[in-house]
């Protein structure tokens, strides 16, 4: 056997809405009427996170990597540094739709692009200027 998720409360109003004498109207769980919200408490942006996270903390905004992404710039391996800064970007705009498994995901991608970028940067840059002072060096 299941339990059901409806019950029988007295709403005001609704006495001979049964066809018997008593106020009482069968309702499920997630019909509940609720009052309506006061004019202050009505918002047209996102709903405050303690408002929507009742059942786990907030756990903070994941991380979109932006300063990394924008260093990683300055290195010499522009096609890879440019798509982590695009990735970071997308990270920022899905953190701030509320999307924050998007946002963890798309933020590690750009911290891995971007240190991709850096370490290879930094590799052509060793060696272009050891190859500049070798080629200096001809006895």
């Amino acid at each position: 056997l299941r339990g059901s998720k409806s019950f029988t409360a007295a709403l005001p109003g609704e006495t001979e809405r049964n066809g018997h004498g008593l106020g009482y109207k069968s309702v499920s769980v997630g019909h509940l009427e609720a009052p309506p919200l006061s004019p202050s408490r009505l918002s047209l942006g996102r709903a405050s996170s303690t408002a929507t996270s009742t059942a786990a903390p907030e756990q903070g905004r994941p991380r979109d990597y932006l300063v990394l992404a924008i260093f990683s710039c300055f290195c010499p391996v522009w096609p890879i540094n440019i798509v982590a800064l695009v990735f970071s970007i997308m990270s920022r705009n899905s953190g701030q739709q509320g999307d924050t498994d998007g946002a963890r995901r798309l933020g590690r991608m750009a911290r891995l692009l971007s240190i991709v970028s850096i370490v290879l940067g930094t590799i052509i840059i060793v060696l272009y200027i050891s190859l500049s002072v070798r080629g200096n060096h001809s006895f």
